[in-house]
């Protein structure tokens, strides 16, 4: 008998590599709303005007820009359960992943944030406005364009980081791969339809990142050029 082609062999992957695909991708979404929910927190947190507050979001931001994504996961995962709190794999990917990119997001955030113009809140004010009405009425619509792409990009990198969960066995696609890689022993063949099953998942976003930068452009020249 004739051992088995690459191809037959491929074929007989491609269901449990699907599986596993559609589990990162339900990792990035959770972990993504974790993120941008959370590093909006922390950027008006960052803004406020209690120093306290101010500066303990600071603090995270720098910790958590300053540390790789791998210890924060083994901090969450390995860190935890020596204080008796388990957490599944799945859950600690999606928790480490969406706080580190949290800080990420609040940076963003708040750079839209101050690149409204700061009469823009001085006019809703003396309309009557609340700083809260100001903030959710004539600001975040306006920082949201500036927001919007990088925030894209954000989702793309957070979908690639989502491979680093494979190190506590967290069921997503890197993790499947190397089990496979393990029972066949054919790694080329493995991690380049791997990387194929990547891009397939990440390309759509960077087509949607090129398309609102082009937008948000235009959008810039129609306030700052109306005729």
């Amino acid at each position: 008998m004739t051992a088995p082609s690459t191809l037959a062999l491929a074929w007989g992957w491609m269901p449990e590599l699907l599986v596993a695909a559609g589990q990162t991708l339900r990792m990035t979404f959770f972990a993504y709303l974790l993120g941008a929910s959370a590093g909006l927190l922390i950027a008006f947190g960052e803004m406020s005007r209690r120093r306290a507050l101010s500066v303990s979001c600071r603090v995270y931001i720098e910790f958590i820009r300053g540390t790789p994504t791998l210890t924060q996961l083994f901090l969450i995962y390995f860190g935890l359960a020596s204080f008796g709190i388990i957490i599944p794999g799945f859950a600690a990917a999606v928790l480490a992943l969406g706080l580190h990119y949290a800080a990420y997001m609040a940076e963003t955030y708040r750079s839209g944030i101050a690149s409204v113009d700061r009469g823009q809140r001085e006019a809703a004010q003396s309309i009557g406005m609340t700083g809260a009405q100001t903030m959710r009425y004539v600001i975040l619509p306006q920082a949201l364009r500036v927001v919007i792409p990088p925030m894209t990009n954000s989702a793309i990198s957070l979908l690639k980081d989502t491979s680093v969960a494979s190190l506590i066995a967290a069921p997503e696609l890197m993790l499947r791969a190397n089990d496979v890689t393990s029972e066949f022993y054919m790694p080329m063949e493995v991690y380049l339809i791997t990387g194929a099953m990547y891009f397939a998942m990440s390309y759509p976003l960077s087509i949607a990142v090129r398309r609102l930068e082009r937008m948000t452009a235009r959008g810039r020249r129609m306030v700052t050029d109306p005729a």
